[in-house]
Protein backbone atom coordinates (compact mmCIF):
# COMPACT_ATOMS: atom_id res chain seq x y z
CA UNK A 1 0.00 0.00 0.00
CA UNK A 2 1.31 3.43 -0.64
CA UNK A 3 0.05 7.35 -0.66
CA UNK A 4 -0.49 9.52 -3.09
CA UNK A 5 2.10 11.89 -4.33
CA UNK A 6 0.10 15.41 -3.12
CA UNK A 7 -0.54 13.42 0.24
CA UNK A 8 2.60 11.97 1.17
CA UNK A 9 4.14 15.76 0.38
CA UNK A 10 1.90 17.20 2.56
CA UNK A 11 2.82 14.53 5.75
CA UNK A 12 6.26 14.69 5.20
CA UNK A 13 6.40 18.56 4.92
CA UNK A 14 4.37 19.02 7.78
CA UNK A 15 6.78 16.53 9.97
CA UNK A 16 9.75 17.74 8.86
CA UNK A 17 8.73 21.68 9.47
CA UNK A 18 7.65 20.50 13.14
CA UNK A 19 10.81 18.52 14.07
CA UNK A 20 13.07 20.94 12.34
CA UNK A 21 10.75 23.60 15.11
CA UNK A 22 11.65 21.35 17.88
CA UNK A 23 15.42 20.73 17.45
CA UNK A 24 15.83 25.24 17.26
CA UNK A 25 13.34 24.82 20.65
CA UNK A 26 15.94 21.92 22.09
CA UNK A 27 18.88 24.11 20.85
CA UNK A 28 17.58 26.99 22.72
CA UNK A 29 16.50 25.27 25.78
CA UNK A 30 20.11 24.17 26.12
CA UNK A 31 22.02 27.43 25.60
CA UNK A 32 19.50 28.97 27.99
CA UNK A 33 20.02 26.18 30.88
CA UNK A 34 24.05 26.87 30.13
CA UNK A 35 23.85 30.38 31.05
CA UNK A 36 21.45 29.85 33.86
CA UNK A 37 23.70 27.14 35.44
CA UNK A 38 26.61 29.42 34.43
CA UNK A 39 25.54 32.35 36.39
CA UNK A 40 23.49 30.71 39.08
CA UNK A 41 26.06 27.88 39.98
CA UNK A 42 29.56 27.76 38.04
CA UNK A 43 31.05 27.50 34.68
CA UNK A 44 32.51 24.58 35.62
CA UNK A 45 29.04 23.13 35.72
CA UNK A 46 28.54 23.45 31.45
CA UNK A 47 29.98 19.89 30.82
CA UNK A 48 27.37 18.67 32.77
CA UNK A 49 24.84 19.52 31.07
CA UNK A 50 26.56 18.35 27.87
CA UNK A 51 27.45 15.17 29.11
CA UNK A 52 24.16 14.34 30.00
CA UNK A 53 22.92 11.14 27.87
CA UNK A 54 19.40 12.06 27.83
CA UNK A 55 19.94 15.00 26.02
CA UNK A 56 22.14 13.35 23.46
CA UNK A 57 19.36 10.92 22.51
CA UNK A 58 16.42 13.12 22.68
CA UNK A 59 19.26 15.53 20.18
CA UNK A 60 19.80 12.77 17.90
CA UNK A 61 15.93 11.08 17.53
CA UNK A 62 15.17 14.89 16.83
CA UNK A 63 18.00 14.92 13.95
CA UNK A 64 17.02 11.70 12.46
CA UNK A 65 13.16 12.08 12.14
CA UNK A 66 14.11 15.46 10.61
CA UNK A 67 16.40 14.16 7.74
CA UNK A 68 14.38 10.83 7.06
CA UNK A 69 11.38 13.31 6.22
CA UNK A 70 13.79 15.76 4.51
CA UNK A 71 15.17 12.37 2.54
CA UNK A 72 11.85 11.18 1.57
CA UNK A 73 10.57 14.64 0.85
CA UNK A 74 13.20 14.94 -2.38
CA UNK A 75 12.73 11.54 -3.10
CA UNK A 76 8.81 11.67 -3.74
CA UNK A 77 7.85 10.07 -6.94
CA UNK A 78 4.00 8.82 -7.78
CA UNK A 79 3.36 7.52 -4.73
CA UNK A 80 4.96 6.64 -1.11
CA UNK A 81 5.04 3.31 0.67
CA UNK A 82 3.09 3.37 4.17
CA UNK A 83 5.51 1.95 6.06
CA UNK A 84 7.53 5.17 5.50
CA UNK A 85 4.41 7.26 6.35
CA UNK A 86 4.16 5.64 9.49
CA UNK A 87 7.88 5.91 10.50
CA UNK A 88 7.49 9.69 10.04
CA UNK A 89 4.63 9.94 11.55
CA UNK A 90 4.62 8.21 14.70
CA UNK A 91 8.26 9.61 14.85
CA UNK A 92 7.08 12.67 15.44
CA UNK A 93 5.09 11.88 18.06
CA UNK A 94 7.85 10.03 19.64
CA UNK A 95 10.11 13.80 18.99
CA UNK A 96 7.14 15.47 21.10
CA UNK A 97 6.86 13.07 23.73
CA UNK A 98 10.79 13.41 24.38
CA UNK A 99 10.89 17.31 24.19
CA UNK A 100 8.44 17.68 26.99
CA UNK A 101 10.19 14.84 29.08
CA UNK A 102 13.51 16.92 27.71
CA UNK A 103 11.69 20.06 28.87
CA UNK A 104 11.22 18.82 32.77
CA UNK A 105 14.18 16.87 33.23
CA UNK A 106 16.77 20.02 32.42
CA UNK A 107 14.10 22.10 34.36
CA UNK A 108 14.92 20.01 37.28
CA UNK A 109 18.36 19.45 36.39
CA UNK A 110 19.08 22.94 37.15
CA UNK A 111 18.47 23.46 40.72
CA UNK A 112 21.27 23.63 42.76
CA UNK A 113 20.28 20.18 44.75
CA UNK A 114 20.01 18.40 41.36
CA UNK A 115 23.13 19.68 40.06
CA UNK A 116 25.33 19.34 43.32
CA UNK A 117 24.13 15.97 43.44
CA UNK A 118 25.07 15.09 40.14
CA UNK A 119 28.69 16.29 40.70
CA UNK A 120 28.76 14.47 43.94
CA UNK A 121 27.88 11.03 42.36
CA UNK A 122 30.20 11.74 39.52
CA UNK A 123 33.03 12.67 41.94
CA UNK A 124 32.54 9.60 43.84
CA UNK A 125 32.76 7.32 40.96
CA UNK A 126 36.06 8.74 40.16
CA UNK A 127 37.30 8.59 43.87
CA UNK A 128 36.45 4.75 44.00
CA UNK A 129 38.18 4.84 40.23
CA UNK A 130 42.00 6.29 41.54
CA UNK A 131 41.81 5.20 45.05
CA UNK A 132 40.38 1.65 44.60
CA UNK A 133 42.34 0.70 47.83
CA UNK A 134 40.93 1.19 51.71
CA UNK A 135 43.38 2.41 54.31
CA UNK A 136 44.82 -0.27 56.46
CA UNK A 137 45.92 0.74 59.82
CA UNK A 138 49.39 -0.66 59.30
CA UNK A 139 50.13 0.63 56.05
CA UNK A 140 52.96 3.20 56.00
CA UNK A 141 53.99 5.30 53.09
CA UNK A 142 57.09 3.79 51.37
CA UNK A 143 60.52 5.79 51.08
CA UNK A 144 60.47 8.79 48.03
CA UNK A 145 62.93 8.56 45.87
CA UNK A 146 65.17 11.23 46.82
CA UNK A 147 68.40 9.87 45.15
CA UNK A 148 66.56 9.80 42.14
CA UNK A 149 66.64 13.18 41.59
CA UNK A 150 70.53 13.53 42.02
CA UNK A 151 70.89 11.77 38.84
CA UNK A 152 70.89 13.76 35.36
CA UNK A 153 67.75 13.64 34.21
CA UNK A 154 66.63 13.80 30.24
CA UNK A 155 63.49 16.63 30.29
CA UNK A 156 60.85 15.96 27.86
CA UNK A 157 58.82 19.14 27.22
CA UNK A 158 55.17 19.50 26.36
CA UNK A 159 54.13 20.49 22.94
CA UNK A 160 50.57 21.33 23.51
CA UNK A 161 48.91 23.80 25.78
CA UNK A 162 46.15 22.54 28.26
CA UNK A 163 45.28 20.90 31.61
CA UNK A 164 46.34 17.81 31.91
CA UNK A 165 43.29 15.33 32.46
CA UNK A 166 44.50 11.73 32.77
CA UNK A 167 47.78 9.76 32.35
CA UNK A 168 48.20 5.85 31.90
CA UNK A 169 49.82 4.82 34.97
CA UNK A 170 49.99 1.26 33.93
CA UNK A 171 51.58 1.78 30.28
CA UNK A 172 54.56 4.18 32.01
CA UNK A 173 55.15 1.86 34.24
CA UNK A 174 55.57 -0.55 31.83
CA UNK A 175 57.68 1.34 29.16
CA UNK A 176 60.09 2.54 32.04
CA UNK A 177 60.70 -1.18 33.11
CA UNK A 178 61.31 -1.86 28.87
CA UNK A 179 63.40 0.73 29.15
CA UNK A 180 65.11 -0.02 32.28
CA UNK A 181 64.89 3.52 33.66
CA UNK A 182 62.57 5.63 36.26
CA UNK A 183 59.90 8.37 34.92
CA UNK A 184 58.69 11.22 36.46
CA UNK A 185 55.43 12.91 35.29
CA UNK A 186 56.08 16.36 36.43
CA UNK A 187 52.66 17.81 36.26
CA UNK A 188 49.87 17.03 38.87
CA UNK A 189 46.56 16.19 37.10
CA UNK A 190 44.23 19.16 36.74
CA UNK A 191 47.35 21.43 36.40
CA UNK A 192 47.77 23.53 32.95
CA UNK A 193 50.53 23.31 31.58
CA UNK A 194 51.92 25.53 28.60
CA UNK A 195 53.76 24.12 25.50
CA UNK A 196 57.80 24.25 26.26
CA UNK A 197 57.31 23.60 30.06
CA UNK A 198 58.54 20.10 31.77
CA UNK A 199 56.34 17.20 31.35
CA UNK A 200 58.46 13.95 32.43
CA UNK A 201 61.88 13.76 33.72
CA UNK A 202 63.51 10.49 32.52
CA UNK A 203 66.19 8.67 34.69
CA UNK A 204 68.65 5.99 33.71
CA UNK A 205 66.57 4.98 30.49
CA UNK A 206 67.89 3.76 27.10
CA UNK A 207 68.16 6.28 24.27
CA UNK A 208 65.22 4.27 22.68
CA UNK A 209 62.93 5.91 24.46
CA UNK A 210 61.41 8.95 21.84
CA UNK A 211 59.71 11.65 23.05
CA UNK A 212 56.91 11.51 21.16
CA UNK A 213 56.33 7.74 22.76
CA UNK A 214 55.68 9.44 25.79
CA UNK A 215 53.43 12.11 25.15
CA UNK A 216 51.11 9.99 24.09
CA UNK A 217 50.98 8.66 27.77
CA UNK A 218 49.24 11.99 28.73
CA UNK A 219 45.93 13.27 28.02
CA UNK A 220 45.80 17.39 28.02
CA UNK A 221 42.34 18.99 26.97
CA UNK A 222 41.18 22.71 26.81
CA UNK A 223 39.86 22.43 31.04
CA UNK A 224 39.79 19.89 33.92
CA UNK A 225 37.74 16.51 33.67
CA UNK A 226 36.50 13.96 36.20
CA UNK A 227 38.58 11.56 34.22
CA UNK A 228 41.04 10.91 36.94
CA UNK A 229 41.40 14.19 38.91
CA UNK A 230 38.79 13.84 42.15
CA UNK A 231 39.85 17.09 43.46
CA UNK A 232 38.04 18.95 40.48
CA UNK A 233 34.70 17.50 41.81
CA UNK A 234 35.94 19.28 45.25
CA UNK A 235 36.65 22.22 43.15
CA UNK A 236 33.10 22.68 41.29
CA UNK A 237 31.10 22.32 44.18
CA UNK A 238 33.33 24.83 46.22
CA UNK A 239 32.66 27.08 43.23
CA UNK A 240 28.69 26.65 43.38
CA UNK A 241 29.45 26.94 47.44
CA UNK A 242 31.11 30.70 46.96
CA UNK A 243 29.05 31.76 44.99
CA UNK A 244 25.77 31.38 46.65
CA UNK A 245 27.32 33.30 49.46
CA UNK A 246 28.55 35.87 47.88
CA UNK A 247 27.06 39.50 48.58
CA UNK A 248 24.89 39.64 45.04
CA UNK A 249 23.25 36.50 46.04
CA UNK A 250 23.21 35.46 49.86
CA UNK A 251 21.81 32.01 49.52
CA UNK A 252 23.71 29.88 52.92
CA UNK A 253 21.21 26.99 52.20
CA UNK A 254 22.47 26.25 49.01
CA UNK A 255 26.39 26.55 50.64
CA UNK A 256 24.59 24.09 53.39
CA UNK A 257 23.63 21.94 50.44
CA UNK A 258 26.96 21.82 48.78
CA UNK A 259 28.29 20.94 52.26
CA UNK A 260 26.45 17.82 52.47
CA UNK A 261 27.95 16.61 49.07
CA UNK A 262 31.62 17.44 49.91
CA UNK A 263 30.80 15.41 53.50
CA UNK A 264 30.22 12.57 51.86
CA UNK A 265 32.90 13.02 49.35
CA UNK A 266 35.43 13.71 52.59
CA UNK A 267 34.13 11.01 54.02
CA UNK A 268 34.64 8.56 51.16
CA UNK A 269 38.43 9.98 50.51
CA UNK A 270 39.44 9.50 53.96
CA UNK A 271 38.62 5.68 54.20
CA UNK A 272 41.05 5.28 51.61
CA UNK A 273 44.25 4.69 50.56
CA UNK A 274 45.42 7.82 48.64
CA UNK A 275 48.21 7.30 46.00
CA UNK A 276 51.90 8.04 47.38
CA UNK A 277 53.29 9.21 44.09
CA UNK A 278 55.54 6.31 42.90
CA UNK A 279 54.92 2.65 41.19
CA UNK A 280 57.15 -0.29 40.97
CA UNK A 281 56.86 -2.57 38.71
CA UNK A 282 56.38 -6.66 39.04
CA UNK A 283 60.53 -7.11 40.51
CA UNK A 284 59.55 -4.23 43.35
CA UNK A 285 61.90 -1.62 40.99
CA UNK A 286 60.12 1.82 41.26
CA UNK A 287 59.63 3.45 37.69
CA UNK A 288 57.42 5.96 38.07
CA UNK A 289 57.05 9.26 40.45
CA UNK A 290 53.96 11.56 40.02
CA UNK A 291 52.68 14.24 41.77
CA UNK A 292 49.16 13.64 43.42
CA UNK A 293 46.99 15.40 46.05
CA UNK A 294 47.06 14.19 49.64
CA UNK A 295 44.07 14.00 52.44
CA UNK A 296 45.23 17.54 53.42
CA UNK A 297 44.88 18.95 50.00
CA UNK A 298 41.28 17.69 49.89
CA UNK A 299 40.05 18.95 53.39
CA UNK A 300 41.72 22.68 52.55
CA UNK A 301 40.00 22.73 49.39
CA UNK A 302 36.63 21.07 50.91
CA UNK A 303 36.62 23.70 53.99
CA UNK A 304 38.64 26.58 53.41
CA UNK A 305 37.05 28.96 50.74
CA UNK A 306 33.65 28.17 52.29
CA UNK A 307 35.06 28.63 55.57
CA UNK A 308 36.33 32.40 54.84
CA UNK A 309 33.37 33.23 52.26
CA UNK A 310 30.62 31.80 54.87
CA UNK A 311 31.69 33.62 58.07
CA UNK A 312 28.80 35.63 58.45
CA UNK A 313 26.31 32.63 57.98
CA UNK A 314 25.56 31.08 61.30
CA UNK A 315 24.19 28.72 59.09
CA UNK A 316 26.83 27.53 57.55
CA UNK A 317 29.33 27.77 60.63
CA UNK A 318 26.67 24.83 62.44
CA UNK A 319 26.81 22.67 59.24
CA UNK A 320 30.77 22.98 58.93
CA UNK A 321 31.23 22.35 62.54
CA UNK A 322 28.72 19.20 61.87
CA UNK A 323 30.96 17.77 59.16
CA UNK A 324 34.16 17.83 61.12
CA UNK A 325 33.21 16.61 63.84
CA UNK A 326 31.20 13.88 62.11
CA UNK A 327 34.80 13.24 60.52
CA UNK A 328 36.28 13.09 63.36
CA UNK A 329 34.26 10.27 65.01
CA UNK A 330 34.14 7.90 61.62
CA UNK A 331 37.91 8.00 60.20
CA UNK A 332 40.21 6.56 61.50
CA UNK A 333 43.06 8.54 63.58
CA UNK A 334 46.02 9.43 61.22
CA UNK A 335 43.25 11.57 59.10
CA UNK A 336 42.15 13.46 62.70
CA UNK A 337 45.20 16.31 62.50
CA UNK A 338 44.02 18.61 59.83
CA UNK A 339 40.29 18.38 60.94
CA UNK A 340 41.25 19.41 64.28
CA UNK A 341 43.40 22.01 62.81
CA UNK A 342 40.18 23.01 60.95
CA UNK A 343 38.04 23.04 63.81
CA UNK A 344 40.25 25.59 65.62
CA UNK A 345 40.49 28.35 62.99
CA UNK A 346 36.35 27.60 62.70
CA UNK A 347 36.25 28.51 66.55
CA UNK A 348 38.45 31.70 65.88
CA UNK A 349 36.32 32.28 62.36
CA UNK A 350 33.02 32.49 64.94
CA UNK A 351 34.51 34.70 67.85
CA UNK A 352 35.82 37.11 65.03
CA UNK A 353 32.48 37.11 63.02
CA UNK A 354 29.76 37.11 65.96
CA UNK A 355 30.79 39.46 68.78
CA UNK A 356 27.42 37.93 70.97
CA UNK A 357 27.65 35.49 73.30
CA UNK A 358 25.03 33.90 72.22
CA UNK A 359 25.58 34.00 68.55
CA UNK A 360 28.65 32.28 69.14
CA UNK A 361 27.26 29.91 71.28
CA UNK A 362 24.68 28.96 68.38
CA UNK A 363 27.75 28.73 65.65
CA UNK A 364 29.45 26.28 67.90
CA UNK A 365 26.99 24.15 67.98
CA UNK A 366 26.95 21.43 64.75
CA UNK A 367 23.69 20.92 62.87
CA UNK A 368 23.74 18.40 59.54
CA UNK A 369 20.83 21.10 58.57
CA UNK A 370 22.94 24.33 59.06
CA UNK A 371 19.61 25.85 61.19
CA UNK A 372 17.22 23.78 62.50
CA UNK A 373 18.47 19.82 62.69
CA UNK A 374 19.89 19.86 65.68
CA UNK A 375 22.40 17.41 67.30
CA UNK A 376 23.53 16.31 70.98
CA UNK A 377 26.70 18.57 70.32
CA UNK A 378 24.20 21.57 69.82
CA UNK A 379 22.87 20.75 73.29
CA UNK A 380 26.01 21.12 74.97
CA UNK A 381 26.77 24.40 73.52
CA UNK A 382 23.19 25.70 73.57
CA UNK A 383 22.77 29.40 74.30
CA UNK A 384 21.79 30.74 78.12
CA UNK A 385 18.94 32.45 76.99
CA UNK A 386 17.55 29.67 75.13
CA UNK A 387 16.42 27.69 78.04
CA UNK A 388 14.15 30.47 79.34
CA UNK A 389 11.90 29.11 76.33
CA UNK A 390 11.83 25.47 77.04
Amino acid sequence: MSLRRETAQLIMGTVAASTFTLLVLLCSAVLVAVQLSSAQLTPRIIAFIYRNNYRKLALAVFVFTFTFSVGILVRLDEAVPWLSSYLAAYGFLVNLALFILFIDNIGKNLRPSSALRQVGLAGRETIRSVYPSLTQPDSTAPQALKSVRREEARVILSDEDGAVLAFNLKGLVALASRRHGIIELVPQVGDFIAAGDPLFRVYGADEELEDDELRNYVAIGHERTLEQDPMFAFRVIVDIASKALSPAINDPTTAVLALDQIHHLLRDVGKRYLADGQEEDAQGQARLIYRTPDWEDFVQLGTTEIRHYGRDSIQVQRRLRAMLDDLLQTLPPRRHAILQKELVLLGVSVQRSFPDFDDQALAKAGDLQGMGGGDESSETAEPASATATR
